[in-house]
C-alpha cells in the first residue's frame, strides 16, 4: 500500500507538499498541484481517513441509538429513518454509528461515546416528554438533534411530523365517506408521537361533531398480534353501537386489524373502514391496500443531517424546530 513518502517521491516533492494538495492547504502552484494528483493516481493512494479526523480533531461520525423494544414489537418506520439518515451522512462525508441503549440508564452511552470522542454528534429518535437524554444532552453542551419533540420550554433543534394533523386528515377522510362511529386505536401513554396522534384524533372528532364513546379508544403496543387483540375488543360491541371505521395509530396496529376482520368475514374497505399512519412499503401490497399517513423520511433524514452539520461547523441553524405536514394516501381499506 503506497504512503505519501512514495507520492512525495515518485513527484519529486516533499511530504508536507503533498499534505498541501491533498488537504487542500497552504500555496501550492497548480502545475505541482497536478504532479502531486497524477503521482498519487498512478499509485491508488488512498490517504488515512483516521489520520485526517484526528488533525481536524472529528471523528465524522454520527451516534444514533437503537432502544430496546417490547417482545414481538415491529418497528419498520424507525429501519426506515436510519437508511435515509444513513444515506444523507454518507452524502455529506459522516457515517453513522449505531449503538444499543441501556433500557436501565439510556443517557449514559450517549455520555461515554460523546466524552471518547468516538462521535461528533448525536441524531435522536423515539423522544418522550421530557426526554431524559435531550435533558443531559443540553446540560452538557453535546451537539445533538432530535427527530421528534420532548418539551415546548427546551431549546433545542429538533424535527417533527405533525402527527395531530395527520390524524385528523384521517378523520376528515373517514366522515367524509360518511362514517360516524370512528374507534381509534392507540399506543400506550408513554409514548409522545402516540399523544399528538391521539390528540388529533379527539379535536376532529369533537370538531366535527361526531359522536365521542370511549369504548372505541383502545390501547394496543405496536403489533399485529395486540392490533388483532385490539379489533376484537371492538367487534364484540353490540352491532349498534360498533364502529363502522377503526382508525390505527400505526400500519402495524392496523395489519392485525384488517386479520381480525377478513377472519370474521368482513369486507375491509366496504363493511368497515381501516387506517393506519406511517405508509410503511407494506402498507400498499396487503390485501386490501392499506389507507395510510405518509411521513416524509428521505427529507427528514437529510434536513437533520443539514441541521446537525450546522451545529458541529456553524452557523447556527436559521430554523431550530421544525414541524412537517404528513399526506394522507388513500387507498382501498377506507373505501377509496
Amino acid at each position: 500500500m503506497a504512503t505519501i513518502k512514495d507520492v512525495a517521491r515518485k513527484a519529486g516533492v516533499t511530504s508536507a507538499t503533498v499534505s498541501y494538495v491533498l488537504n487542500n492547504s497552504g500555496r501550492v502552484s497548480e502545475a505541482t498541484r497536478q504532479r502531486v494528483l497524477e503521482a498519487a493516481r498512478q499509485l491508488n493512494y488512498r490517504p488515512s481517513i483516521t489520520a485526517q479526523n484526528l488533525r481536524s480533531g472529528e471523528s465524522r461520525i454520527i451516534g444514533y441509538a437503537w432502544h430496546t423494544e417490547r417482545p414481538g414489537e415491529w418497528t419498520p418506520i424507525m429501519q426506515q429513518f436510519l437508511y435515509n439518515m444513513s444515506e444523507a451522512a454518507e452524502a455529506a462525508g459522516y457515517h453513522i454509528l449505531t449503538f444499543i441503549a441501556d433500557p436501565r440508564d439510556p443517557v449514559a452511552s450517549y455520555i461515554e461515546l460523546a466524552q471518547m470522542q468516538r462521535v461528533d454528534g448525536f441524531i435522536l429518535a423515539n423522544t418522550d416528554v421530557d426526554d431524559a437524554r435531550i435533558r443531559r444532552l443540553l446540560e452538557l453542551n453535546i451537539p445533538f438533534v432530535s427527530f421528534g419533540r420532548a418539551n415546548d420550554s427546551w431549546d433545542f433543534s429538533y424535527i417533527d411530523v405533525d402527527g395531530a394533523d395527520g390524524m385528523r386528515q384521517v378523520i376528515e377522510h373517514l366522515a367524509a365517506r360518511g362514517h360516524e362511529r370512528i374507534a381509534f386505536i392507540r399506543w400506550p401513554s408513554l409514548s409522545l408521537a402516540g399523544s399528538y396522534r391521539a390528540q388529533g384524533y379527539r379535536e376532529t372528532v369533537r370538531a366535527l361533531g361526531l359522536p365521542l364513546d370511549e369504548r372505541w379508544l383502545v390501547e394496543s403496543e405496536n403489533t399485529p398480534a395486540h392490533g388483532y387483540e385490539a379489533a376484537r375488543q371492538l367487534m364484540v360491541l353490540p352491532a349498534s353501537e360498533r364502529p363502522t371505521a377503526i382508525a390505527c395509530v400505526s400500519d402495524v396496529i392496523a395489519f392485525g386489524v384488517i386479520r381480525h376482520l377478513h377472519d370474521l368475514g368482513i369486507e375491509v374497505g366496504r363493511e368497515v373502514a381501516v387506517t393506519g399512519f406511517d405508509d410503511i412499503p407494506a402498507a400498499e401490497h396487503i390485501t386490501p391496500p392499506l389507507t395510510s399517513v405518509h411521513q416524509p423520511l428521505e427529507t427528514i433524514g437529510k434536513r437533520l443531517m443539514e441541521m446537525l452539520l450546522d451545529i458541529l461547523h456553524g452557523p447556527p441553524p436559521e430554523t431550530k424546530q421544525v414541524l412537517i405536514k404528513p399526506q394522507l394516501v388513500v387507498r382501498a381499506s377506507s373505501g377509496g
